[in-house]
C-alpha cells in the first residue's frame, strides 16, 4: 500500500461527496413515482448493512489492499481472479459514471459539443487528481463540501421563496403498498449509491485511525442518504411526479423553475458545477480503487504508474459504453444492477466475511485443542 494517511473526517467528506455524486444527478428511485424519497431510505436502511460488511472484512485485514486479504482468504489463484474481477467493476463503475456527466453537460449546457470531448476534459482532470494521491483528494473534498452545502441551503431557500413546493404532489402516499417501494429498492437505491461504498475496501487502510473508519463511514452515509431524500422530495413537490420521471436530470430541472421577480433565475449553471464535483469524487475515488487493485495484481511499484494507462481505457469505455444516453440508462436499470451490483456489493462480500468468520471459528477451536488436552 502507498504511504498515505487521510483522517477520519476526511473519510467522511470522501464518502459523502462519493455518495452524492451521480446519484443526485439521476434522481435515483423515481421507479416509486411520488415514494421516491420512501425507496432511497429503505435503501439507505440495507446500505448500513452493506457497509458493516465491507467495515467487518476490512477489521479482520486491517492495513492491507483488497487484493492481499483475497489471496489469504481463497488462496493466490482463486483470490488473484475475484481480485481481477473487482479492478474491472470498478473501473467499469468509473467509466459508467464519467459517461453520466458527460451526457448531462452535452444535454444541459453543450449540445453541439461531441462527447468525447467532454468526457476527456473531465477525464484529464479526475486522472491528474488520483496521481496527485488520495491525501490531495481528501483536502479537496474539505474545501468543496463547503461550497456544497452553501449551494444547498441557498437552493432551498430560492425554491421555498418562489413558491414552487405543492406539497399535494406527495400524496397519497404508499398509493399502491409498500411492493413498489421494496421493488425500486431492490433493483436500484441498495446499489447506487449505497452498496458501491464496496470501493472504499481501497481506502480504509489510508485512515490515521482504524476504529473510527465504521463511524465516519456510516454518518457519511447517513447524512448524504437523507440529502438524497430531501432533494427527491423537493424534486417531486416542484416538478409532479410525471415530469420527475420523464426528466433525464431531475434536480436540474427543479433549479431552472427558479425565478424570483424575474431577475433571479436560470441558477442551473450554478448547481451544475456542483453536480460535476460530486462526479469528479465519484469516479476519481472508482479509478482509484481500480489503480490500487490492479497494482497489487500485477506487481506494479506504485499505483501512480496505472493512472493514466487505466484512465485512458476508462475514458475509451466511457465511450464504447452504449450508443445513446437512451441506451445507456436502460443498460443501467435492467442488466447493471443484476449482473454486477448485486454479484459484487451483496453476494460476493456477505460470502467472504461468512467464510472469515468461519475460518476464525476454526482458528479458535484448533487454539483450544491443546488446552482442553
Amino acid at each position: 500500500m502507498e504511504k498515505e494517511k487521510i483522517s477520519s473526517y476526511q473519510l467522511f467528506v470522501l464518502i459523502f461527496m462519493f455518495e452524492l455524486g451521480s446519484a443526485l444527478l439521476l434522481g435515483i428511485g423515481s421507479g416509486a413515482k411520488q415514494d421516491a424519497w420512501l425507496a432511497i431510505l429503505s435503501g439507505l436502511s440495507v446500505g448500513f448493512f452493506l457497509f458493516y460488511v465491507y467495515y467487518k472484512i476490512f477489521s479482520f485485514y486491517p492495513g492491507i489492499s483488497p487484493v492481499e486479504w483475497l489471496r489469504a482468504i481463497y488462496g493466490k489463484g482463486i483470490g488473484w481472479f475475484f481480485g481481477f474481477a473487482m479492478g474491472i467493476y470498478f473501473l467499469y463503475l468509473s467509466a459508467r459514471v464519467l459517461r453520466d456527466f458527460g451526457e448531462m453537460l452535452i444535454i444541459s449546457a453543450y449540445p453541439e459539443t461531441p462527447l468525447f470531448i467532454i468526457t476527456v476534459i473531465l477525464a484529464l482532470c479526475v486522472m491528474y487528481a488520483v496521481k496527485k494521491g488520495m491525501e490531495v483528494m481528501a483536502r479537496t473534498g474539505e474545501i468543496f463540501i463547503i461550497f456544497f452545502y452553501f449551494l444547498a441551503i441557498a437552493s432551498f431557500v430560492l425554491i421555498t421563496s418562489s413558491g414552487l413546493v405543492k406539497l399535494n404532489y406527495l400524496k397519497p402516499v404508499l398509493e399502491n403498498g409498500p411492493m413498489p417501494v421494496l421493488k425500486t429498492m431492490g433493483k436500484e437505491t441498495i446499489y447506487i449509491p449505497f452498496g458501491e461504498t464496496i470501493a472504499f475496501l481501497s481506502i480504509f487502510p489510508l485512515v490515521d485511525k482504524i476504529k473510527s473508519v465504521k463511524v465516519a463511514g456510516l454518518s457519511a452515509m447517513w447524512l448524504s442518504g437523507t440529502n438524497l431524500a430531501i432533494s427527491m422530495l423537493i424534486n417531486i413537490c416542484v416538478l409532479g411526479v410525471d415530469a420527475m420521471m420523464r426528466s433525464p436530470f431531475p434536480l436540474l430541472a427543479t433549479i431552472q423553475e427558479i425565478q424570483i421577480a424575474h431577475f433571479l433565475e436560470r441558477l442551473d449553471v450554478l448547481f451544475m458545477v456542483t453536480l460535476i464535483v460530486g462526479g469528479f469524487f465519484k469516479v476519481g475515488i472508482f479509478l482509484y480503487a481500480a489503480c490500487i487493485t490492479f497494482t497489487e495484481l500485477f506487481h506494479v511499484s506504485s499505483y501512480r504508474k496505472t493512472v493514466y494507462p487505466l484512465g485512458v481505457i476508462m475514458l475509451g469505455a466511457s465511450s464504447m459504453i452504449a450508443s445513446s444516453y437512451a441506451e445507456h440508462i436502460d443498460e443501467g436499470i435492467k442488466v447493471v444492477p443484476v449482473f454486477f451490483h448485486l454479484p459484487a456489493q451483496v453476494v460476493f462480500p456477505v460470502i467472504t466475511l461468512l467464510l472469515i468468520l468461519w475460518k476464525e471459528r476454526r482458528k479458535k477451536k484448533n487454539r483450544q485443542k491443546p488446552a482442553s488436552a
